[in-house]
């Protein structure tokens, strides 16, 4: 998967952004590239808040249901 992300050159990312600024428009891309930053910021910290909780929260012993001794009547049809 990375190794395509290693083949792309400068021509590549030019011919992309070219795209972009067509569809897009001149005024519509620095509020795209805002959204996108701030996106990825409260991503990361939503990570980071996400990995405290599960350092601060002490693990649940885990239960099970009792056994009982007569097992559980059947239907009758």
């Amino acid at each position: 998967m990375l190794a395509i992300f290693q083949q792309i050159g400068l021509p590549e990312i030019i011919l992309i952004l070219a795209v972009l600024l067509l569809l897009f428009g001149a005024r519509k891309l620095p509020d795209l590239a805002r959204s996108l930053g701030r996106s990825t910021k409260e991503f990361k910290a939503g990570m980071q808040d996400g990995a405290t909780d599960e350092d601060a929260a002490p693990a649940a012993p885990e239960t099970t249901a009792p056994e009982t001794a007569e097992p559980a009547p059947e239907p009758k049809e």
